[in-house]
């Protein structure tokens, strides 16, 4: 699957999408939102039940719902292929019905242990590990074994292994307290190009079927800047190019996507790409999702993983959750103020002013109580002030005025043409009045 350039990076070899058609005019910027819940500690593999997979204020179960969409959103999505590109989900069975993913083992405090040689031992961690000739490695070139140790919880996940007879050899290799925030040494790899733990972005099949994941998913995208963005520590970038995702680069599902009619294992997984979202951690093919190596997938659900669109994602900004850069503990976001802030901007939108107080409080405590952007920016559009003003226009002539009144400038051919045509498929006005009052575009304008 994937090998490794140099020490600074990693070049794709891995199986690949079909040519998709790259859409050149890329949509405005949703942020409708939930209420953010306090983290919580995810549900820990199997056979190592007295360990977390991290902290529960680690980032890895971070409660991304109302951070701010990247400026560089659509860019990164263009460069992954485009928003018609589709997820893969790379588990399941293969061809022979043998499960494919990326293993893990559990052992306890008395597994024989051994020391690989790396050929990256800079930027390993030494060890011994808990690896043997018993231990499964990961199908491919990549050849990952991860180990949780359940007595000393801690984690060890190795690149490119290998027992090779007894002589044990390694790409990497990272060792993880699992009760700890800490992150690797700014620079460093891990088993991953980003510098991260490779387990707990996994999608796991006994997660699904207890009906909750509490944390984001690993994706790989096929080039990547030569750049890294917190939590991620490593890069393993083609060009210095920021129009490239860097390694830790953050997507989230658009709250606005209804996800109820899917199965229910699938909506298990959609409720955590909007909740937690899914973080660049390595290169591959664009939208490739890592899962762990189970067999029992519903096949229904994995075709319907394959039917996710990346239009439905936009890049977040993750900054905010930050405590301290060489740590992954995450602060407490202001999720009332994000609220107030997409009220307040809908309104300016609407109504090309700003709300009163009372207005205000009353908006936000409806968003804060679930009620979804979307559904409040309707009951502006159909209020007597607004159909008086867009009433009577047709789709062409309410997406060009709202270019003026909202953005303050002449729609250009490309959006014009998409929202017409996404008023055309369905797309109620109110939904169109939330994309640009959410766009960055307007964001930049008004806060």
């Amino acid at each position: 699957m994937l090998k490794r350039t140099g020490s600074q990076g990693r070049c794709s070899g891995v199986r690949t999408h079909g040519p998709l058609t790259a859409l050149l005019s890329t949509v405005a910027v949703f942020a409708t939102l939930v209420l953010p819940a306090a983290p919580s500690a995810a549900a820990p593999p199997p056979g190592a039940e007295s360990c977390p997979l991290f902290p529960a204020d680690n980032v890895w179960h971070a409660d991304v719902t109302s951070l701010a969409v990247h400026p560089r959103s659509e860019q990164w999505i263009a460069s992954m292929g485009g928003p018609t590109r589709h997820l893969h989900p790379d588990l399941g069975p293969d061809g022979d019905g043998v499960p494919y993913g990326i293993p893990y083992h559990v052992v306890g405090a008395g597994a024989p242990r051994s020391t690989p040689r790396f050929s990256y031992a800079g930027e390993s961690d030494p060890g011994p590990y808990p690896f043997s000739a018993s231990t499964p490695i990961e199908r491919g070139s990549d050849a990952h074994a991860l180990v949780i140790d359940r007595d000393s919880c801690r984690l060890y996940e190795l690149f490119a292994a290998s027992w090779n007879g007894g002589s044990p050899r390694a790409g990497s290799g990272a060792i993880w307290d699992l009760r700890s925030n800490a992150l690797r040494p700014r620079g460093w790899t891990s088993a991953d190009a980003a510098g991260l733990p490779i387990l707990p972005g996994l999608l796991r099949l006994d997660e699904v079927r207890a009906g909750h994941i509490d944390h984001p998913l690993r994706i790989t995208a096929s080039r990547t800047d030569r750049n890294f963005l917190w939590p991620a520590r490593h890069h393993a970038g083609a060009a210095a190019d920021p129009s490239l995702p860097p390694m830790g680069a953050w997507f989230r599902m658009r709250a606005d996507v209804d996800i109820s009619g899917f199965h229910p294992h699938t909506q298990v997984v959609l409720r955590a790409f909007q909740r937690h979202g899914a973080i660049v951690a390595d290169n591959g093919s664009n939208w490739f999702v890592t899962g762990s190596a189970d067999a029992g997938w519903d096949p229904r659900v994995i075709r319907e993983l394959k039917s996710i669109p990346a239009g439905w994602f936009q890049a977040i900004d993750v900054s905010p959750l930050m405590v301290h850069p060489d740590s992954g503990q995450v602060r407490h976001h202001d999720g009332a103020a994000a609220r107030r802030a997409q009220v307040r901007r809908l309104y300016l939108a609407s109504f090309t002013r700003v709300p009163d107080d009372g207005g205000l409080a009353y908006w936000t405590a409806q968003l804060a109580g679930g009620r979804p952007l979307t559904a409040i920016a309707a009951n502006f559009a159909a209020s007597a002030e607004l159909q008086a003003r867009y009433g009577h226009l047709d789709a062409a002539g309410y997406v060009d005025r709202l270019y003026r009144n909202v953005l303050g400038r002449a729609a250009d051919a490309g959006g014009l043409e998409y929202w017409i045509t996404m008023l055309g498929n369905g797309r109620s006005r109110g939904w169109v009045l939330v994309g640009f009052s959410q766009s960055a575009e307007n964001i930049a304008r008004v806060g």
